[in-house]
C-alpha cells in the first residue's frame, strides 16, 4: 500500500515516519519502521493497529549541494516520519556486508551512521537484519534475486514500486512475524 500524497512529509520527496545486541523486543504500542538504506531508501511502517504503509524516499544529491546534504535530508525525513507516526518503537534495516562498489559502501555507511545516531538520540531501539535472512524469510532462498523478492512480497498482498520498497516490506514482515528474530 502506498501513502496518499497528502500524507507524505514535505522533506526530501519523502515518506511519513541501538545496533542493539540481540533481537529487539517490541510491545506493539508504537509504530515499527523498516528501512532499505540507500540513495533510494525503501521504507515500510506498521502502525500500532497493524496497518502497513510503504514507499521510497529519494536522497540523490541535488545540483550545487555539498556531499553531506543527502544525510541531513535523511535525518529530517526521519524526524518527519516520527512526527507523523506519533511514536516509533523500533527501526529495522537491511544489514549489508558486501557492496558492489566503493561509492555504494560509502553511501550505505553514511545512511547507517545517520539512522543509528538518530535512533540513539530519540531512544528508539534498532536492529540490522542480514540480507540473507530477509531473502530466506520472504522468498525461501537466502540468495534470491530482486525479482523473486518482489514476487514474494506481491504474493503477500503488497504492490511495491521497486526492489527498495519490496525489501523494506520484507524486513518489516520479518520483524513483526518473527518478533525481531526471537521465533
Amino acid at each position: 500500500m502506498n501513502i496518499p500524497s497528502a500524507v507524505l512529509p514535505a522533506v526530501a520527496n519523502e515518506p511519513p515516519l541501538a545496533v542493539v545486541p540481540g533481537p529487539v523486543e517490541t510491545s506493539g504500542a508504537a509504530a515499527i519502521l523498516a528501512l532499505d538504506l540507500g540513495t533510494t531508501t525503501g521504507w515500510a511502517l506498521r502502525n500500532p493497529r497493524g496497518r502497513i504503509i510503504s514507499g521510497t524516499a529519494d536522497f540523490k544529491p541535488h545540483r550545487f549541494e555539498g556531499g553531506g546534504m543527502r544525510y541531513l535530508r535523511f535525518e529530517r525525513w526521519l524526524d518527519e516520519t516520527l512526527r507523523l507516526a506519533g511514536d516509533i518503537e523500533a527501526v529495522y534495516f537491511e544489514e549489508v556486508r558486501r557492496h558492489i562498489g566503493v561509492d555504494a559502501a560509502h553511501v550505505y555507511g553514511g545512511f547507517l551512521a545517520g539512522v543509528t545516531a538518530w535512533c540513539e538520540e530519540h531512544a528508539v531501539a534498532y536492529q540490522g537484519v542480514p540480507v540473507g535472512t530477509i531473502k530466506r524469510f520472504i522468498a525461501g532462498k537466502g540468495n534470491a534475486d530482486k525479482a523473486a523478492v518482489i514476487a514474494a512480497v506481491r504474493e503477500r498482498g503488497f504492490n511495491p514500486t521497486d526492489d527498495n520498497e519490496a525489501d523494506a516490506i520484507a524486513i518489516l514482515l520479518w520483524a513483526t512475524e518473527t518478533r525481531g528474530g526471537t521465533r
